[in-house]
């Protein structure tokens, strides 16, 4: 069921542990009014393709998801024809009495392989389609989700047009690995997905892992929130800081633990390189948590005020 207010999305998207920022989720209500796509920028490990996930469950539509690489082509993203179902037809027809077999009686739907851009469009129900890393996509591709996105509708030269029945909520994400087109920008509602704040990431926390201390969230994303400002090669994401917290907190329920090299072994959730993990010495990452020891109260009630 489509919201009837960006309020109500909000509350839909936190039921099912997705904490937007307001300016997010007007965004995405409104793309739910206008049938526009929604288009998300922003760093790996932000929540781009965590909103798409999310959606799925709050508006209780079946999720498609079309990853995007190098090379991707209409045969993977929208349609091909089955050549060996059509072949079959054709020997078979030939040990059968009748009329001759036409060319149009092999291009129908029934010889029709929908990928997830046509599964989307010709589904009996509203979906979800998660156009996901778009900008690792060529160009062209680009060009032909133009129609896409602009008629909820895909051209299939031996068919015809085939006109989505319910259009579908359309997330498209990008990291920024090159520039898209101007036209593919126009079609899109959008909007730049930044890294939670510190009392945000702590409310996320406390929804997803519940059993986890506060204490210890507390003192583990704010080191979280420090690495982030350090020169390091990736970034942790909202899913490396949640994989983080589960290991401090299987190691060390209470508060984080005072031997450095457990914690330096639980860093393996985070630090995703050879070079961030030479970077972040012992004697570096003690003097993080000694800066990083957070004012309990205070961020408790920043936390409770996100929510």
């Amino acid at each position: 069921m489509t919201p009837a207010t960006q309020a109500e999305l909000q509350t839909q998207l936190s039921r099912v542990g997705y904490l937007p920022d307001p300016g997010l989720s007007t965004t995405v209500w409104l793309a739910t009014q206008l049938q526009r796509p929604v288009m998300l920028e922003g760093d790996a490990g932000v929540g781009k393709t965590a909103l798409a996930l999310a959606l799925s469950k709050a508006l209780q539509r079946p999720l498609v998801r079309l990853q995007c690489f190098e090379g991707l082509d209409m045969a993977q993203a929208a349609y091909e024809w089955n050549y060996g179902k059509q072949l079959m037809a054709i020997r078979l027809h030939e040990n059968t009495e009748g009329p001759a077999l036409r060319e149009a009686d092999l291009f129908t739907q029934d010889y029709l392989l929908s990928r997830p851009l046509l599964k989307a469009m010709v589904s009996d129900e509203p979906m979800v389609l998660l156009i996901d890393e778009v900008d690792r996509a060529d160009e062209a591709f680009e060009a032909f989700l133009l129609e896409i996105l602009a008629e909820n509708q895909i051209t299939v030269p031996e068919l015809g047009t085939l006109v989505a029945k319910h259009p579908p909520l359309v997330v498209l994400t990008s990291n920024g690995t090159r520039e898209l087109s101007d036209a593919l920008r126009r079609r899109c509602l959008y909007h730049y997905l930044e890294y939670p704040t510190l009392a945000r990431e702590i409310a996320i926390v406390k929804q997803t892992l519940p059993e986890v201390d506060l204490h210890l969230a507390e003192e583990a994303v704010a080191l979280v929130h420090r690495l982030r400002r350090e020169d390091l090669a990736k970034t942790p994401g909202i899913a490396e800081t949640l994989d983080w917290v589960r290991a401090l907190h299987a190691l060390h329920p209470q508060s984080m633990p005072q031997d450095i090299a457990v914690v330096m072994q639980a860093m393996a959730c985070l630090l995703k390189t050879r070079e961030d993990a030479f970077m972040l010495s012992p004697e570096r990452l003690q003097q993080l948590i000694e800066r990083t020891t957070p004012s309990g109260v205070a961020i408790s009630q920043a936390a409770s005020a996100e929510t």
